[in-house]
Parts: C-alpha cells; sequence; structure tokens
C-alpha cells in the first residue's frame, strides 16, 4: 500500500497561453489516476480540490491524509465524491460499510474517521475515482446509483453529440457544502461534450474520461474562449480545469467522463456559453 501526492498550483490565463505542449500537460493533465493497489492525489490550488484516484488489488486501502491538510483524518475538513469506475467494491467510513458498484457514486460529509477502500475481487479490481472539496460542515453520507440521478439527455447525432448527463452528487439530489459531481454518458456515433463551450468563473471543474477504447484517445479543449488549447488524452485519464477555461472535447470514439466541481455556488445551470463560431 502506498499514497502518493503532489501539489499544482494555479495559473494565470495571460501566463497559461504562453505554455507549449509540455508545460501545459505538466500542469493541467492527471496522467496516472489508477495504480494497482496505491492511492493517487493532485492536491489543486484551484478551490483546493483534490482529484485521486484508488485501486486495491491484493490489499484494502486507506484514504490518509496528507501534509498539505494539516489534518488528523483527511476528511476532518473536506468532503468526498467516490465513483466506481471498475469491478464491484466496497468503501467503508467509520462504521459504515457502503459496496460500490460500477458507475455508482457515494458522497462521504466531513468528519474524523477512517476511510477504506476494497475489491471484492482481486480479478476484476475496483477503481475509485474521487474529489474532495474543503467542507464547513458536515452533511450526510449518500450511496447515489444513476437511477436516483436527475438525467438530463442533451445534443443530437447529426450533431455527433448525443449525450446523457446523470447529475448524482448535486444539490437536487443530497445536500453538500461545494462539491457537485456527475457522469456524462456519450451515445454511440457521438463524440463532442460540453459544446458550445462555457465558463463558470465561479467553480473550477476537474474532468475524467473512461471507457476510451486502448487505440482510441480524446481531445480537450481548454484556454479562455479566445486562446484555446488542447490535450490528448487517454482513457482513465484526469484534467483540471480553471475558472478561466473552458473544457470541452472530441474524441475517435464515443465515451464516458466524470465532472466535478468546487467553487462559489452549487448552480449547475450558472454558464456564461460562447458561440461556437466566437472560439478561437
Amino acid at each position: 500500500m502506498k499514497t502518493n501526492y503532489e501539489i499544482r498550483y494555479a495559473a494565470h490565463p495571460e501566463d497559461a497561453k504562453c505554455y507549449d505542449t509540455s508545460r501545459i500537460r505538466r500542469d493541467f493533465l492527471i496522467e496516472k489516476v489508477f495504480t494497482a493497489d496505491e492511492v493517487n492525489m493532485v492536491y489543486s490550488m484551484y478551490d483546493r480540490m483534490v482529484v485521486g484516484g484508488a485501486m486495491p488489488v491484493n490489499e484494502t486501502l486507506p484514504l490518509e491524509t496528507i501534509d498539505p491538510l494539516k489534518a488528523p483524518y483527511f476528511l476532518t475538513r473536506r468532503e468526498i465524491g467516490i465513483f466506481n469506475v471498475g469491478g464491484p467494491g466496497v468503501v467503508k467510513a467509520g462504521d459504515a460499510v457502503y459496496e460500490i458498484g460500477y458507475k455508482e457514486a457515494l458522497y462521504l460529509g466531513a468528519g474524523n474517521r477512517e476511510v477504506t477502500f476494497e475489491s471484492k475481487d482481486a480479478a476484476t479490481p475496483a477503481k475509485f475515482y474521487f474529489n474532495s472539496t474543503t467542507a464547513h460542515c458536515t452533511h450526510p453520507d449518500k450511496l447515489v446509483t444513476k437511477n436516483e440521478a436527475m438525467v438530463a439527455e442533451m445534443g443530437s447525432l447529426e450533431g455527433s453529440n448525443a449525450r446523457r448527463i446523470n447529475k448524482m452528487l448535486v444539490n437536487q439530489v443530497l445536500p453538500t457544502c461545494q462539491l457537485q459531481m456527475g457522469m456524462t454518458e456519450l451515445l454511440p456515433g457521438s463524440v463532442w461534450n460540453t459544446m458550445p463551450a462555457h465558463l463558470h468563473s465561479r467553480r473550477m471543474e476537474a474532468y475524467f474520461y473512461f471507457e476510451v477504447p486502448e487505440e482510441h484517445a480524446v481531445c480537450h479543449f481548454m484556454g479562455e474562449p479566445q486562446e484555446t488549447r488542447h490535450l490528448w488524452m487517454k482513457g482513465d485519464q484526469a484534467v483540471l480545469s480553471p475558472e478561466w477555461s473552458i473544457h470541452s472535447a472530441a474524441a475517435t470514439h464515443n465515451y464516458t467522463f466524470i465532472w466535478g466541481m468546487g467553487g462559489e455556488n452549487l448552480d449547475y445551470g450558472d454558464q456564461d456559453f460562447f458561440a461556437i463560431t466566437d472560439l478561437k
């Protein structure tokens, strides 16, 4: 068992537009979310969100506190949203035990307690992707399945963007302090997400792409609307999106992604849109 973490600092958009490919990838891309029997985390200065993954195979993995938190437990002053994108798994939080299946989500509120991750079968290990934000109070834990999500059918096959948005850990489903998470599934034949693009300067966002076939890739777009940049990504990778940046993608195959936000408000519809023809 091993816990790995790194700190990512915030960038000014005037500086970021001068970054080359390697600098953009270094500052925003999270290439290794899952490692067998390890917990990987990125502590971001964008609304202090922690983005990470736990992949228990032969061991039970604890969600350990890390030095930047200066707290006895990881959840002492934090809430967390956890999605399972692998085989059947178990999350234990204090005395509570939650069995989490594929594409199911768990919200855990703040509090001094141990949290652990387990797989039910080492041959098909669970893969727990998580986002964590700071919390000013404690809200109840809740397991949320796709059947309990608020679902929005968006886009069209003609526009190559037919998709199902599953709003799972959002304030219409359960109370949170600031964390909002969901999962968007692109239908076969569709490859574009979040187009027309938008900003929400009140919140940062992180995207995690999965269900991307090994021989395919996702081209993630970011940057100010008049200064866009792109990142080529594989499946099981995540990307940080600053509050000043668009966040959109096209791929060579349909895929699924998990979005997570933290910041000023809990209003999913608080989005400033930009016409497709105005992007540069």
